[in-house]
């Protein structure tokens, strides 16, 4: 068994990683009552940009200028696409019923996906994006990644942002008056078009970290690598409580924190049966809690 200090450590940089994830689902869902499974595509693309013309791959992209841009070329695809996606599949068929929706994210989906495949095949392509981040701090008997403690720092700088925009800014202000009420907000004067862009390039945004901290860790790009991480990031916001942006990034939170501790705390021949574990924790959570930690006591409105 690791020590205490370690456990808490690779916990919680896991679930940091989980709750910014599930964040960008939360935040589409939080407006609109769509769980957008092509927010793992989100992710998949923009680790995918890093193999654009004149990147190059190796351990340079760590560093200086081309690590700038690395974070800059990211970001714009993740957001680019998610903006495209809500303007072409989702605001024509914003007056369709939940199913419809749900399915044309299904599409989306797909249709990204096929888009890698047409262009990259179907192998994986190894990419090294943190060859300046795999040293390891040693604090007695406690190990710290220094990659690890990047994805914490950038977590928690990506959350607090995120917060501060919700509680400090106009455009914050109405996406949390569109998340409690979005018929209440429109008569109020909330524009609906300009509040769900805003929610998607927030989604694309928070999918873009998420990838380029993924990538990093695993060093591998997989044309269906952000399928897992939207499973992950759905069912942390089902536990946080579905349309509640900061139930979300808890739910995430715990995800990855019983998915480390079980991968810790398991006899080694039940490691591979982790998931079953996590899924357990969830049942459980949901039997206790059935609308989720955090979910509001008012019957959630659909765009």
């Amino acid at each position: 068994m690791p020590p205490l200090m370690q456990l808490v450590f690779d916990a919680v940089s896991l679930g940091a990683l989980y709750a910014l994830a599930a964040l960008g689902v939360g935040l589409v869902f939080g407006v609109m009552r769509l769980i957008n499974f092509a927010y793992g595509d989100y992710v998949t693309w923009a680790g995918y940009a890093l193999l654009l013309p004149g990147m190059g791959l190796g351990a340079s992209l760590a560093g200086g200028l081309l690590a700038a841009l690395m974070v800059v070329i990211a970001v714009a695809v993740a957001v680019g696409l998610a903006l495209a996606t809500e303007r072409a599949a989702f605001r024509p068929l914003r007056d369709a019923d939940p199913a419809t929706l749900l399915i044309a994210s299904f599409g989306v989906s797909h249709l990204l996906q096929n888009l890698i495949l047409m262009t990259w095949g179907a192998r994986p392509r190894s990419v090294d994006i943190g060859g300046a981040l795999t040293g390891v701090i040693r604090i007695g008997d406690l190990r710290l990644a220094v990659l690890d403690l990047v994805t914490l720092g950038a977590c928690a700088a990506l959350m607090i942002g995120l917060f501060g925009l919700l509680r400090r800014t106009a455009i914050g202000v109405q996406l949390r008056a569109a998340a409690e009420n979005f018929s209440m907000a429109r008569l109020l004067g909330v524009r609906a078009d300009v509040i769900i862009a805003a929610a998607f390039a927030l989604s694309g945004l928070m999918a873009a970290f998420v990838s380029l901290l993924f990538v990093a860790k695993t060093g591998v790009l997989d044309y269906r690598m952000g399928v897992p991480l939207v499973l992950v990031a759905f069912i942390g916001a089902v536990i946080g409580g579905l349309g509640d942006i900061f139930g979300a990034a808890l739910g995430g939170f715990l995800i990855g924190a019983v998915s480390m501790t079980a991968q810790h705390l398991l006899p080694p021949d039940l490691r591979e049966a982790r998931d079953a574990f996590v899924f357990a924790f969830v049942v459980l959570v949901l039997l206790a809690r059935p609308r989720g930690l955090m979910a509001s006591r008012k019957t959630l409105e659909r765009v």
